[in-house]
C-alpha cells in the first residue's frame, strides 16, 4: 500500500506491550509468505509490483536503518550493499537498487533474507532491554510496525497479481467456496453537511500516519452515501451496457487507458461464462460480492453510468466515523470481499478499499518533518486519488477512519472498489443499481 509514515507527533506505547507487538507483526508476516514457494518469492510480475523476498527484506531494513542504526551500541550492518538493495525511496539515505529490477535480485538468496530477519530481530529484542522506555525509541519502532504492515497487504496482492499470471492459476491459501452468497438491497444514507472536523488530532492518543494531520474544518454540502459497495452484478450490468465502450462516461485520460481493457483485471469468461481470479484460484463470479480490483477511471466511469458519483474524502471519512472499525480484514484469512447483510451503512471498513473523487494533497496546515523519513509522504502528493476503508488484505488493527491510502487513476492491482455518493438534491439509486 502506497501511504507514507513519520514519526511526527507519535505518541509512545509503554515498554512492555512493544516487544510483543514487534515479535506479533514480524511474525505474521512470515505466516504471509509461508505459502509460497522459493520462486514465487523471487518474482516481479511488473514495475509497480515487488518479490516478496524484497519486501521480507525492505522491512526489516527499515529497522536496520531507523532504529539500529540509531540507538545500537556498536553497530554493524548485517550486510553492507543491503543499504542500497533493499532502499525504497529514501534519498536521504544514499542510493537505490532502482524498483523495476527487484526481481532480478537473485542474490541474495531468500534463506539469507531469512537471516537478515532473525539477526535484526535477536538484535532489536537486546535493544528493548536496553533501551525500552526510549520515547524516541518507541516512536520509531510503532512507525516501523505500522510500516511493516502496510508490506504484509502488499505482499497479498502483489503474489495475487503474479500468481494469476500463470497459466495454472495456483492456489495461494484455499479460501470459502459454495453457493453464490446473498446480498442487502441498496439504500441511501443521508448526512446533513455543514462544518466537520477532518483527520487526526494529536492529541487522540493513537497513532496515525503525517498525512492525517493537522485535524482542520471542511465545509460538506449535504449528501448521501450508498449503503452498500457496488457488486460485481451491478458492475456486469454496467459492462454488459456498453461502459466500456461509450466515451461519455469515462475522463479524457481514462478513455485513452480503457482502449486495451475489457473488463476487471481478474475476471475472465469462458464458455460457462465469468469467472474471476482469487488467491483461492479460479472461481465463478459471484454476483452479490464487491467488485473488486478496479481502477479509479472504472469506478468514476461506473459512477456516471448509475447517475451518481464518488464521495469525496472528507465526506467518506465524515459518514466513517459514525461507524465501527470492524469489517471483512485480512485476520479472517480469506483474502476476498464478503457480501453485505443487513440494513443500514455497510462495509465502510474492509472488503475493499474505496476510491474516492479527492486528489491527495496535504491538509492545511501540513508540514513534512526533517530528514530520511520526513520522504515518506509530501513528495508524493501529486497525481494520486485517496482511497479510504481498507480491505480484506489490511490487518484490523491498521485501519481508522483518517487513514488516506492513495494511488494513480489506473492503479487496480489493489483490493479497489466503489461506494456512490449524490447530491442531496439528487434522485433515488439508479434503476439500474
Amino acid at each position: 500500500m502506497n501511504t507514507r509514515l513519520t514519526p511526527r507527533d507519535l505518541p509512545a506505547a509503554d515498554a512492555g506491550p512493544l516487544p510483543r507487538r514487534y515479535a506479533g507483526v514480524r511474525a505474521r508476516t512470515l505466516e504471509l509468505a509461508a505459502p509460497l514457494s522459493e520462486e514465487d518469492c523471487c518474482v516481479q510480475s511488473m514495475p509497480d509490483a515487488s518479490p516478496v523476498k524484497w519486501h521480507l527484506a525492505h522491512s526489516t531494513w527499515f529497522f536496520e536503518t531507523f532504529v539500529l542504526e540509531q540507538f545500537e551500541p556498536g553497530f554493524r550492518a548485517f550486510h553492507a550493499d543491503f543499504r542500497v538493495l533493499f532502499n525504497s525511496y529514501y534519498n536521504g539515505v544514499g542510493d537505490r537498487h532502482p524498483r523495476p529490477q527487484r526481481g532480478m535480485l537473485s542474490r541474495p538468496s531468500l534463506a539469507t533474507v531469512h537471516d537478515y530477519r532473525q539477526d535484526v530481530d535477536r538484535r532489536m529484542g537486546s535493544l528493548f532491554e536496553s533501551y525500552g522506555r526510549d520515547k524516541a525509541l518507541q516512536a520509531l519502532v510503532t512507525l516501523g510496525l505500522n510500516h511493516e504492515q502496510q508490506h504484509q497487504e502488499l505482499i497479498l496482492t502483489d503474489c495475487k497479481h503474479l500468481l494469476s499470471l500463470n497459466p495454472l492459476k495456483p492456489v495461494y491459501r484455499d479460501g470459502e467456496s459454495g453457493a453464490p452468497s446473498g446480498v442487502a438491497v441498496p439504500e441511501w444514507t443521508a448526512f446533513a453537511g455543514g462544518v466537520v472536523a477532518i483527520g487526526a488530532g494529536n492529541g487522540d492518543g493513537g497513532f496515525c500516519f503525517d498525512n492525517e494531520l493537522p485535524r482542520h474544518n471542511e465545509y460538506l454540502q449535504p449528501y448521501s452515501l450508498a449503503s452498500r459497495l457496488v457488486t460485481n452484478g451491478e458492475y456486469l450490468q454496467f459492462l454488459d451496457d456498453g461502459g466500456y465502450r461509450d466515451p461519455r462516461l469515462w475522463l479524457s485520460e481514462g478513455w485513452d487507458w480503457i482502449r486495451a481493457i475489457a473488463c476487471p483485471i481478474y475476471w475472465m469468461k469462458d464458455q460457462t461464462g465469468w469467472k474471476e481470479f482469487t488467491l483461492a484460484g479460479m472461481r465463478t463470479l459471484d454476483l452479490n460480492l464487491p467488485v473488486a480490483h478496479v481502477s479509479y477511471f472504472e469506478a468514476d466511469a461506473y459512477a456516471r453510468w448509475a447517475g451518481a458519483r464518488l464521495p469525496t474524502e472528507a465526506e467518506w471519512e465524515h459518514a466513517a466515523c459514525g461507524c465501527a472499525a470492524a469489517g471483512n480484514f485480512a485476520d479472517s484469512g480469506q483474502f476476498h470481499p464478503r457480501a453485505a447483510r443487513g440494513t443500514g451503512l455497510q462495509q465502510m471498513f474492509g472488503d475493499v478499499w474505496e476510491w474516492t473523487s479527492s486528489s491527495y494533497a496535504p491538509y492545511p496546515g501540513y508540514h513534512p518533518v526533517e530528514g530520511a523519513i520526513g520522504e515518506y509522504n509530501g513528495k508524493f502528493m501529486v497525481n494520486q486519488y485517496v482511497l479510504r476503508g481498507g480491505s480484506c488484505a489490511t490487518p484490523s488493527d491498521h485501519i481508522r477512519p483518517t487513514y488516506r491510502n492513495f494511488f494513480p487513476a489506473s492503479a487496480r492491482w489493489q483490493f479497489s472498489g466503489i461506494r456512490l455518493a449524490r447530491d442531496a438534491a439528487g434522485t433515488g439509486l439508479n434503476a439500474r443499481v
